[in-house]
């Protein structure tokens, strides 16, 4: 738990460093930032909770960024035409990404999903409200999972 927390103190510390400089006069604030930052890292994710590969990370950005545009533009679609196309409802998804960090990540990410958000879930399922349950949600749901799953390399669905 040391090395680990070293490091991630170390890299808060570069990221200060960047941000305000190296001043002697900031070292207190730096000390107290640093170190608070470290002991939520370190809570919010544990060491040995998974690791992220970060090659696989821009392509889960862009894939991100990308799915932004899609839903913001199927709904203003969907609201601004004169007969909107919409049949709400729910569906169930059975995520395989344990409780934590990368189940919330994961319903964060696909709440950018056109006409998707979580709302709920029960034993590994999560329950989504579409705008229109006719869209092909779940295949939508696990290629969300398989990409985050490249990411994040010990959360794998299913195992």
């Amino acid at each position: 738990m040391i090395p680990q927390a070293v490091l991630r103190a170390a890299g808060f510390l570069g990221f200060w460093l960047a941000l305000a400089g190296a001043h002697v006069g900031d070292l207190p604030a730096a000390a107290v930032a640093v170190g608070a930052a470290t002991w939520a890292s370190l809570h919010l994710w544990p060491p040995g909770a998974g690791t992220l590969r970060l090659t696989a990370l821009p392509g889960l950005v862009l894939r991100f960024l990308w799915q932004s545009v899609v839903a913001g533009w199927d709904v203003a679609t969907r609201a601004f035409s004169r007969t909107p196309r919409v049949r709400p409802g729910f569906t169930v998804y059975p995520v395989g990404f344990p409780r934590g960090s990368a189940r919330n990540f994961f319903t964060t990410l696909t709440s950018l999903l056109p006409g998707t958000v979580p709302a709920g879930e029960d034993e590994g399922l999560l329950l989504y409200h579409c705008l229109d349950i006719e869209q092909p949600v779940a295949a939508q749901l696990a290629a969300e999972e398989a990409e985050l799953a490249r990411v994040i390399e010990e959360w794998r669905p299913g195992a």
